[in-house]
């Protein structure tokens, strides 16, 4: 046993200890005095976000009628969807029930939104209810705009070498099937992103880096080609971490192309057609094709006037403030995950910081005073390099780097330690926010 690895497990079993009693301990929110009110409180979304709050509110509200709206039976590890695509955990590992996770004391209506009024202070479902409310919490995820994509339908997934790991379990399952039979067989895998905002923009890059792995593994790799075409201008969004991924790409004979946008698909031919920023068309074969597709806000935010009017308006994020998420025209309204429209912020470690913020400033507001706590963009990005190694990437709205251990991880380096808060850390992480304990 050499001493880095020595040393880098003492490090990951302290960080697990650590984290694991933070998770067991109950939070300034816990202790804190329950507030006696009467609210009636909405939350639209039982995802990560909606599921945290829920969970904290119940502990610090006494007497409040906190309804949760979502259709969705099953809850979704969406960071686990990478590892399900490469061929590393089974789709069982994403997947729970949506009710596992929800406290006593709270009403659940299984149905989708249809409309917001918050002038009225309303909100009606596709089932005919009609809820009025005192304060609202947005927090229904994002809408997958597969359709955007002529000719690519969920359907196809799995087959014709196209891949789709967004979709959902299976959907991540069939992606491994398609790029298994690439990696046996070798040829020119493409690999994508949009244009719009999306959640976890690490999500391609991983997949991108897996594949490779996963080739060079199956000796391979000299029969295959690899090209990650995006619209931006560059590989992330944080400067430093673009530059550092571009080197890997280098090292490891990944070909990038930027300003290009995937707009349709030939399943049949196998050609996927993008467009650059001058209209001009750009035909690419592929015998491996995964696909990440445009996102967007649900349709109910935009028709019920509480998106954005002049950022984001092909999208539909929610117009909130950046640093307390509240809504910028209608003072009892929040949102919070990946519908809320600020700049950063779309992945499960956002929602962590989002939430106790929101928290903050609804129980603030439902005892006629101002909160104080505020978010400042915290993302991160456990982006994996390869099977057992990753750079554990925090930053902020600034792009600043920011991360958690200093001198124990570092943030562009290829670790061990980083893979297994990936790989082990982050679900139990996760699982502890949903209880509203992390």
């Amino acid at each position: 046993m050499t001493r880095e690895f020595q040393t880098s497990r003492r490090a990951f079993l302290a960080l697990a200890a650590a984290g694991g009693a933070a998770a067991a301990l109950p939070g300034e929110a816990v202790q804190a005095q329950a507030v006696p009110t009467n609210a009636r409180i909405v939350i639209i979304g039982a995802g990560a976000a909606g599921t945290a709050l829920v969970n904290r509110l119940v502990d610090r509200l006494e007497g409040a009628q906190i309804t949760l709206i979502d259709p969705r039976v099953e809850h979704l590890y969406q960071p686990g969807l990478t590892l399900v695509a490469a061929g590393l955990k089974p789709p069982s590992y994403v997947v729970s029930q949506t009710t596992d996770w929800l406290p006593d004391g709270v009403t659940l209506i299984p149905a989708r939104v249809a409309a917001v009024d918050p002038e009225a202070q309303t909100v009606s479902t596709e089932r005919g209810e009609t809820l009025d409310y005192d304060f609202l919490v947005v927090a229904p995820g994002l809408i997958l705009d597969h359709d955007a994509i002529e000719g690519f339908s969920l359907d196809l997934v799995g087959e014709n070498g196209i891949g789709a790991l967004y979709a959902g379990p299976d959907y991540a399952a069939r992606t491994w099937h398609a790029a298994s039979r690439f990696i046996e067989e070798g040829g020119r895998g493409v690999f994508t992103r949009p244009a719009t905002e999306m959640k976890c923009a690490g999500a391609p890059l991983k997949h991108t880096f897996l594949i490779d792995d996963r080739l060079t593994r199956a000796e391979t790799r000299g029969a295959a080609r690899i090209d990650y075409i995006a619209p931006q201008s560059s590989l992330f969004g944080v400067p430093i971490v673009a530059e550092r991924v571009r080197m890997l790409f280098d090292e490891r004979d990944i070909n990038y192309t930027y300003g290009r946008t995937l707009r349709s698909i030939d399943a049949g031919t196998k050609i996927a057609t993008f467009t650059d920023a001058d209209g001009f068309t750009h035909d690419e074969e592929y015998d491996y094709l995964h696909v990440i597709p445009p996102q967007r806000a649900p349709e109910f935010v935009r028709q019920s006037g509480l998106a954005w009017a002049d950022r984001w308006t092909d999208q539909g994020w929610v117009d909130c403030d950046p640093a307390t998420l509240r809504h910028n025209r209608y003072a009892n309204i929040w949102a919070v995950g990946d519908v809320a429209g600020v700049p950063k912020g779309k992945t499960a470690a956002s929602v962590k910081w989002q939430v106790p913020v929101v928290e903050d400033h609804l129980v603030a507001a439902i005892q006629g005073a101002e909160g104080t706590e505020t978010y400042n963009g915290y993302t991160s990005c456990p982006l994996i390099t390869r099977i057992g190694r990753a750079m554990l990437i925090e930053f902020d709205y600034n792009n600043d780097l920011t991360p958690s251990f200093p001198g124990i991880i570092a943030p562009l380096e290829e670790l061990w330690i980083s893979w297994l808060m990936k790989e082990v850390a982050l679900k139990a992480t996760y699982n502890a926010m949903l209880r509203g304990q992390a």
